[in-house]
């Protein structure tokens, strides 16, 4: 651990950059890096490692290249503009224990701007809260990683072990470009992703199906409906059907050990419907995109299976759909669960940081929601996810609290400095 006198350094590094890290945070935020889009964003953070030394590898991801590993996910979208960007610190003398830290530069859509109390990709402060969409999932958290090296840097101290600070996409449908770095070699002995967690460690998080429901009807007049099968109305009746699937899954996780106190941990969401082609017509065609949760330690394969088989029995039932089945795509996330063994010594590492900086003891979550550790940790690398406090993710006026930004960055500051050790620059 760090002496006293450079932990003090380098906290009071922190405070002094802490504006400067809040403008390069809404600069960062005001690029709207949706799917397919994260370009801008990868560019800003190359440039940022450029600019303070760090060796850069920048490229795109081939999504073939990928195929047949774990935690793989099919894409559906262009992704020959997809990128991956990582910079290295290589440490003068080597003596402590390498690191990854990673963020995700990609978001979500907006949704309907007049639905925003201020424009999502305008970051603004208000009250002790940054607001935009990805303020707080996450580009605040990637750039408290970056802000946290500087800080160490700013004390007049280096790590002495190598450090990949790693920005990457797909984060919130595939993965892949996590799993992208694992596939070109990347490796450390602990990986920090600082999500919004509210100042708590994650101990588990579900994992995570996306599959579309394509259903089809027989089209008619409106004026002579009923000799017609609507597909949209068929639809609602399997998303009925799913749901029941939702409430089997969530009477099993009563028994599970990290999720048993969680109420509805595990969550399936019809997100996206499309279907008919005209108004005065009875659809022809419906397709749904939907998310659902499952347990860390249920096996994709077997999860798989029963959303195929309550999907096939709902159509049974249905006078059209028995003999018109639906059909049932992986469209994006095939991701298991996560589980974080204790006693690590990373986790040790963040748990002494966590009490210089906060006081008291670090809390656990379990996280009903998926983040990237997975990768790292199918792949034997002990990895934690802690951050600040946010609200609103995915929704209207997305925030970040800025205060508890400032403790995450003096958090992993202090925590870099433990496990990779420091010199006197």
């Amino acid at each position: 651990m760090a002496a006293a006198g450079a932990q003090q350094s380098i906290l009071e590094a922190v405070d002094a950059r802490f504006d400067e890290q809040i403008a390069t945070t809404i600069a960062f935020a005001s690029i709207p890096s949706t799917r397919g889009a994260e370009a801008p964003c990868q560019d800003m953070f190359a440039d940022l490692l450029r600019a303070r030394g760090y060796e850069v590898d920048d490229w795109v991801i081939r999504a073939d290249d990928l195929k047949g590993l774990r935690d793989f996910g099919p894409v559906e979208t262009d992704f020959s503009r997809a990128r991956t960007v990582v910079g290295t610190y290589r440490p003068a003398t080597t003596s402590g224990r390498s690191l990854i830290l990673q963020g995700h530069c990609d978001v979500v859509p907006a949704g309907p701007l007049e639905m925003w109390t201020t424009p999502p990709f305008a970051p603004q402060v208000r009250d002790g809260w940054l607001y935009g969409r990805g303020a707080a999932d996450m580009k605040s958290g990637t750039l408290a990683a970056l802000y946290a090296l500087d800080a160490i840097h700013h004390a007049g101290l280096r790590p002495t072990a190598r450090i990949h600070l790693q920005s990457v996409i797909e984060e919130e449908s595939t993965g892949l470009g996590a799993l992208s770095t694992v596939q070109r070699g990347y490796r450390a002995d602990a990986c920090l992703i600082p999500e919004p967690t509210g100042g708590a460690l994650v101990r588990a998080q579900v994992g995570v199906i996306w599959f579309r429901v394509r259903v089809r009807g027989r089209p008619a007049h409106v004026f002579e409906a009923g000799v017609g099968a609507n597909a949209i109305k068929a639809a609602m009746d399997l998303i009925r059907a799913l749901e029941a699937l939702e409430a089997d899954w969530n009477a099993r996780a009563a028994d599970d050990p990290h999720f048993a106190s969680v109420k509805h941990p595990l969550n399936f969401n019809p997100g996206i419907i499309k279907g008919g082609d005209w108004a005065s017509s009875v659809p022809s065609w419906c397709d749904v995109d939907c998310r659902i949760a499952i347990l860390p330690g249920w096996t994709l394969a077997d999860r798989q299976k029963e959303i195929e088989a309550c999907v096939k029995a709902a159509a049974r039932a249905h006078p059209f759909l028995a003999d018109n089945p639906p059909e049932v795509e992986w469209s994006g996330f095939l991701s298991e669960g996560f589980t974080l063994a204790p006693g690590s010594a990373a986790e040790a590492t963040l748990r002494r940081a966590y009490g210089s900086v906060y006081g008291g003891d670090l809390p656990e979550l379990s996280f009903t929601a998926i983040t990237d550790t997975r990768y790292y940790a199918h792949h034997g690398i002990p990895c934690l996810c802690f951050g600040a406090t946010a609200r609103r993710m995915h929704g209207f006026d997305e925030c970040v609290e800025l205060q508890s930004l400032k403790q995450t960055t003096r958090a992993i500051a202090l925590f870099v400095a433990d496990w990779c050790g420091v010199e006197t620059a």
